[in-house]
């Protein structure tokens, strides 16, 4: 639990110091920035599909999953 939790945060903050950087840097600005967005993404999915009730995690799920029964 933990682990993960440190995960997210590497992820979270990382995302948003890419952000913060990207302004500074003329020829890479949209990359970087973008890239900080999808940091910053990956890292509130990561959450969501890790909580117990996680929004991803539904009873009746598409795929017919472990959670479908």
């Amino acid at each position: 639990m933990i682990l993960s939790f440190i995960f997210f945060m590497i992820l979270f903050l990382g995302g948003f110091w890419l952000m913060g950087i990207s302004f500074g840097l003329p020829e890479w600005q949209a990359a970087a920035f973008l890239g900080g967005l999808a940091l910053i993404c990956i890292a509130l999915a990561f959450m969501m599909r890790q909580g117990r009730s996680g929004a991803t995690r539904r009873s009746n799920n598409w795929d017919g999953g472990p959670a479908a029964n």
